[in-house]
């Protein structure tokens, strides 16, 4: 497997073509370029996505970008947790899709802090404020806003918002 670098906006728009958790990027690329799938491995079937309840409820996210907070935040983990709460307190029903993402070896959200720490050697797991879960921290600010995507991506959410989010992370 090589390692590519790519440009904010095709990274997003990538990760925005994601039609299940866990679709991995050379998926992602290989069915928007119609190119057949990889001999030996399997193509997972598209999970059951969650649709948020309404548009009301993703006021809490509107208000967090537009007050400034996120950009007076020193910290980038700081900027992380405060928009993975206010994404369980819009939809705590679509963020429940948050424990089907996943590294390629490493668990990122769980309801047991346990569970993320028999994941790997260093997830320095964090409570999520306000939420019934955790969420390993011991990562860059790009796997950071990759986590958040795929989480947004999971609950709805346009390009536009996402892009807006992970660029305030």
């Amino acid at each position: 497997m090589k390692t590519i670098e790519l440009d904010d906006d095709l990274y997003f728009y990538i990760a925005s073509q994601t039609r299940h958790i866990g679709e991995s990027a050379s998926d992602i690329l290989r069915r928007l370029l119609e190119q057949p799938a990889h001999q030996g491995v399997p193509v997972a079937k598209p999970a059951a996505v969650a649709q948020p309840s309404a548009v009301a409820t993703r006021q809490g996210l509107q208000a967090l970008l537009d007050s400034g907070d996120l950009q007076k935040e020193e910290k980038s983990i700081n900027r992380f947790m405060q928009v993975l709460s206010t994404l369980y307190r819009d939809d705590p029903v679509g963020f429940t899709q948050a424990t089907e993402i996943k590294g390629r070896k490493r668990v990122y959200f769980s309801r047991d802090p346990e569970a993320l720490r028999a994941s790997g050697s260093t997830t320095k797991p964090k409570p999520v404020p306000e939420t019934p879960f955790w969420v390993i921290t011991n990562t860059n600010t790009t796997r950071k806003q990759n986590m958040v995507t795929l989480l947004m991506v999971s609950m709805g959410y346009g390009d536009e918002v996402i892009a807006q989010v992970c660029g305030a992370i």
